[in-house]
């Protein structure tokens, strides 16, 4: 067994200047390592009571080490399950912020898209006022002349080109391809129509044909059918 001169005092209750004394005198064995003196003692030089107390010392000395050495394990046991958990809630909060950042883009594009829609619609409804107005406003010339003049009932065809060159005073007779320039239609949709009166102008006697042009009576006759679109 060997111990250090603080060691051997408390072990022996003797003043560190006596084990000095008793090194110098080598009274006690002793090796030096690393710049620390051991004192070296043997166990048979001990009676049996001072070998069952350093004994016990030794045991309640390493059961301090061995909780000792628990109580680090359970630390860095504690310490990584700390790091783990500080981990994982890093992640979770990264992909809470990216999902968030998703439905805020969700949000604004969806947002977009109504006000899309509703550009789209305020743009059909303005479109259709424009050809309400202006059928609004045919139908009032008219009534208008049939308060100030009497029905036609009979048309002269050689009259035309008079009524035509007057058409800005007297909508009861109406040039086709005139009448469809007011329309809020798509040119393509114009020729259908324009089509439709050039196949049934020879067997409907509501379309009025002169010198190659196409008339229009809305005074006398209603032409809806043939002017869908």
């Amino acid at each position: 067994m060997r111990f250090t001169i603080d060691e051997y005092s408390k072990q022996f209750k003797m003043s560190k200047e006596m084990i000095n004394s008793k090194l110098r005198s080598k009274k006690l064995n002793y090796i030096i390592e690393d710049g620390t003196t051991y004192i070296i003692v043997t166990r048979s030089s001990l009676d049996q009571e001072k070998r069952q107390e350093i004994h016990q010392q030794n045991l309640e000395k390493k059961k301090e080490e061995v909780a000792s050495q628990q109580i680090s394990t359970k630390k860095t046991t504690v310490g990584m399950i700390l790091s783990l958990y500080q981990r994982e809630n890093a992640q979770l909060k990264q992909k809470i912020k990216e999902l968030e950042t998703k439905i805020d883009s969700l949000i604004d594009d969806k947002e977009q898209m109504l006000r899309d829609e509703r550009d789209r619609i305020e743009s059909v409804y303005t479109s259709k006022d424009e050809q309400l107005k202006t059928i609004l406003e045919l139908i009032n010339k008219k009534l208008l002349l049939e308060q100030n003049t009497q029905t036609v009932h009979e048309v002269n065809l050689n009259e035309f080109d008079t009524i035509n060159a007057s058409i800005d005073d007297n909508f009861s007779f109406v040039e086709l391809k005139y009448y469809l320039k007011t329309l809020d239609i798509e040119p393509y949709q114009r020729k259908i129509i324009k089509r439709r009166f050039i196949d049934a102008r020879e067997n409907d006697v509501r379309i009025i044909e002169q010198n190659g042009k196409i008339y229009l009576d809305f005074a006398k006759y209603d032409y809806s059918d043939l002017l869908k679109y």
